[in-house]
């Protein structure tokens, strides 16, 4: 059987941080977040990763990650741009932004025939998740089956305010039945509550919650697609409107087009939104390596 993809998108534009943090360094020796990634699917048996990204950023990242990854996994390049004719749509339409992580992932069809896993750059999830997302591509993904992995909402809290934060709610069997966006997620006194129309409302530490964090089969694409397309119609007039996965999600589990299975990990999730973030990154990743979790030099 092939082995699983690694899918990661990178081609935001880091309007907040002020600069393309997907590159930028972390760890001891200049290593990106994305090489944490990466190092944690290729443990755990990732056969390629492919990056989505702006044709702008190709030479920027090839000169980055291709040399030092050759021989250990495959690399591959998808451009996420603006044009709609490929999916039957020939009216130029205006836009501000990328038109988001769903259309993000739409824009590998043409290039992966094998089950995968979506990440987001900026993030760094732990070397179980990747372990068992790939478990699940290896022995459960079929053509209906996907999963994601489901985060406790206590170990994704920001120390610098709140953060937005797909609750995942499921089934007796594990399986989503709703994420719902809760946009202002906090910690208080160990506790975690999120705020909604001035009133706040408790939420369990172990709630499972989305961090992008995605394991889908090539036969989600013709259900992206036609999404999409749908979408990109409906908000010709709206240049900042954006397609995101979970919108993809919830298609499947409302219409029963298919199964996402939440997969629960008890690792503590941390990013970058902000400049002020990178310090505290860089001392988590350095508490990882002093606990023997990676190497001081991970190529």
């Amino acid at each position: 059987m092939k082995k699983p993809t690694l899918l990661i998108l990178a081609a935001g534009m880091a309007s907040r941080y002020g600069s393309m943090k997907q590159i930028d360094g972390f760890g001891p020796n200049g290593e990106t977040i994305i090489d944490y990634s990466i190092y944690d699917a290729i443990r755990a048996g990732f056969g390629k990763v492919t990056f989505i990204i702006k044709e702008e950023f190709k030479d920027n990242f090839k000169s980055i990650f291709d040399t030092k990854l050759a021989g250990k996994i495959e690399t591959d390049y998808v451009f996420q741009n603006f044009d709609l004719s490929k999916y039957g749509i020939n009216e130029e339409i205006y836009r501000e932004k990328p038109w988001g992580t769903g259309h993000a992932v739409l824009e590998a069809k043409n290039q992966i025939h094998e089950p995968f896993c979506v990440i987001n750059a900026d993030d760094f999830y732990g070397h179980d998740a990747f372990q068992k997302i790939a478990d699940f591509l290896n022995n459960e993904a079929k053509k209906d089956q996907y999963a994601i992995v489901g985060f406790k909402v206590g170990n994704t809290l920001s120390e610098n305010g709140s953060v937005s934060r797909g609750v995942c709610k499921t089934d007796e069997n594990q399986f989503l039945t709703e994420i719902i966006e809760r946009t202002k997620v906090f910690g208080e006194n160990g506790e975690v509550f999120y705020e909604e129309d001035g009133q706040r409302f408790p939420l369990s530490h172990d709630n499972p919650v989305s961090m992008n964090f995605w394991g889908f089969t090539p036969e989600v694409f013709p259900i992206i697609e036609e999404m999409f397309v749908d979408f990109a119609k409906k908000n010709i007039d709206k240049p900042k409107s954006e397609f995101y996965i979970p919108s993809v999600a919830d298609n499947i589990v409302e219409n029963r087009i298919g199964t996402i299975k939440v997969i629960p990990t008890d690792e503590k999730w941390f990013g970058v939104t902000f400049k002020e973030d990178k310090p505290i990154v860089q001392d988590n990743i350095n508490k990882l390596i002093k606990a023997g979790v990676y190497p001081e030099k991970l190529w």
